[in-house]
């Protein structure tokens, strides 16, 4: 049940997407023949492929891939149009997107972070919690951070004993809160 960025199995008309969607930011260049270190900011970035199109800069600017492979918990792209270190290096810094109709589907059970942020929690025996204002990746399951209107915040851990229900439409996550969790 996690937000991974990501998921098209419930009707994305509940919530506007972005044009596009920020799946890394470029850390630096690498060799000499314009390759780019990325640092992944979704996992959406595994789902890249050689001939596929990415969008570099403020400006969008088209490229297609000729290779991308994971490399620690980075990744190496090489896109064409940028052949040496010197070209490179004007990315540095600079976020990669790819469009969001190009993105692929992921799992159900799998949103992304804009249809899961701004959403309305409550209690399945009905008592408003909050609203969720940012997403904690954890590597085992993210943590949903819920403000209420008085300020108090609740971490709610996105796994199945907890999350009962997303409703995208109306823009509203139930939930059971498990021993330890109650608020006060």
């Amino acid at each position: 049940m996690n937000a991974k960025r990501s998921s098209r199995n419930q009707d994305d008309s509940a919530r506007q997407p972005p044009e596009h969607l920020v799946v890394g930011r470029v850390v630096r260049p690498h060799g000499v023949r314009g390759g780019l270190v990325v640092q992944p900011e979704s996992k959406v970035i595994e789902s890249l492929q050689p001939g596929g199109i990415v969008l570099l800069g403020e400006s969008a600017r088209e490229y297609k891939i000729e290779n991308i492979r994971a490399h620690h918990k980075r990744f190496l792209l090489s896109v064409e149009g940028i052949v040496d270190r010197t070209q490179a290096e004007q990315y540095r810094d600079l976020e990669v997107k790819l469009s969001y109709q190009d993105s692929d589907p992921l799992a159900e059970y799998e949103y992304y972070y804009w249809q899961i942020l701004g959403m309305r929690v409550e209690t399945e025996e009905g008592q408003e919690l909050g609203e969720i204002v940012n997403i904690i990746e954890t590597g085992a399951n993210d943590v949903y951070i819920v403000q209420a209107e008085s300020g108090e915040e609740l971490l709610l851990p996105a796994i199945e004993d907890v999350i009962i229900d997303v409703d995208l439409e109306a823009e509203r996550m139930l939930v059971h809160l498990l021993p330890g969790l109650q608020t006060s």
